[in-house]
């Protein structure tokens, strides 16, 4: 997640985070910004990283979006020219592209997903912006490269943000999306590509020639596959990602340590507990035996339930190992609240009864 810092990924504000969400997010959500720590696009690249071990699909779909977002800014720049009669209009190449603009209404910024979610305009839009970088492509593209030459980059700038200024240093060039296609084919869906992703071959095959061949680099050619990636890490990541998230606060490196420690503590109370009996100390010198047990139960209980509830309660969860971030989801927050106090209650429960058993028992010196 490091790496994606430096890139400029701020073309479209994200939305805010919903504070009054009374249930579980959606990948869609998470993936949108719409959600806090534990349950936030950040946790969510961690857990495909260090769990999933397929960050690649993340980073694939995420780029994706870049790739739409980007076009997106740029014929909204485009558009923006046409209508205000300004210079850059004389990219515009013919009268079918003018009219495609400026049938597509304004596009505003919005985060770009899976289109199962896109509302019906939406999709009309994306399917016009598409047609125009294809009309723009195939009717313009010897002078769009030439004028592409003098024109700065920002996909390879150190600016974090794109805005909607119409000054220079603002503006995509069409040289950046087909550079952004690209390099979308060549990092992840050509074979032996640096960081392949499984795909079925049908869906490499059309998105290959597509770019390769037939020099598309508008978004459509990615939607299948975005589509296919998206329900993959719905189907087979996201149930994983909430269920410790939301309904623990550890990770598994931590729960096996715990465990470790829960059985070492354990077989130490039982070995103290029957010595002690068998000796026949008193009662007050076998309520040291209350430590070893209340360590182990609440250890096993941790990794029973994948909770710490005194972390819980005091509201952080677990993102790698001994690191941990503030609970800011409210409804996440709450629901760890509550499973923190169950395990606690079992963890007390637990805790006395083996307390007192072996405490009250009788000894019996051998």
């Amino acid at each position: 997640m490091a790496d994606r810092e430096h890139e400029p990924v701020a073309m479209t504000p994200s939305p805010a985070p919903d504070l009054t969400r009374n249930r579980l997010p959606t990948l869609f959500e998470v993936l949108s910004r719409r959600t806090l720590p534990p349950v936030d696009l950040f946790s969510f690249y961690i857990y495909m990283r260090d769990q999933q071990r397929s960050v690649d699909y993340l980073d694939f779909w995420l780029d994706v979006a870049q790739h739409m977002s980007l076009c997106r800014h740029y014929v909204r720049e485009l558009r923006r020219s046409v209508m205000i009669g300004t210079p850059d209009m004389d990219k515009v190449s013919s009268k079918r592209s003018s009219a495609i603009l400026e049938s597509m209404g304004d596009l505003e910024p919005r985060i770009a997903g899976p289109s199962m979610y896109a509302t019906e305009k939406e999709r009309d839009q994306d399917a016009q912006m598409s047609l125009f970088l294809r009309e723009e492509q195939a009717q313009d593209s010897p002078r769009q490269s030439g004028s592409n030459l003098a024109r700065p980059s920002p996909q390879f700038s150190n600016s974090h943000d794109l805005t909607d200024s119409n000054s220079p240093g603002h503006t995509v060039a069409r040289a950046d999306i087909k550079s952004s296609a690209e390099k979308i084919l060549y990092t992840f869906l050509l074979p032996g590509a640096e960081r392949e992703i499984t795909l079925p071959g049908s869906i490499t095959d059309d998105v290959t020639r597509a770019i390769e061949e037939d020099g598309r680099d508008d978004p459509e050619v990615f939607d299948v596959a975005k589509d296919y990636v998206f329900q993959a890490m719905e189907r087979d990541a996201f149930p994983g990602f909430l269920r410790m998230k939301a309904l623990g606060n550890l990770i598994p490196p931590t729960l096996v340590l715990r465990l470790i420690v829960g059985l070492i503590a354990m077989f130490g109370a039982f070995w103290a507990g029957f010595v002690l009996i068998f000796l026949d100390k008193s009662r007050l010198t076998k309520c040291w035996l209350i430590l070893p047990f209340t360590v182990g139960v609440y250890f096993l209980a941790s990794y029973q339930y994948c909770l710490d509830p005194v972390l819980a309660l005091v509201g952080y969860s677990e993102y790698t190992p001994f690191n941990f971030s503030s609970i800011r989801e409210p409804y996440i927050r709450q629901l760890l609240s509550k499973r923190a106090l169950m395990v606690l209650a079992v963890t007390l429960l637990v805790d006395a009864s083996l307390c007192i058993l072996f405490i009250l028992v009788p000894g019996k010196r051998l």
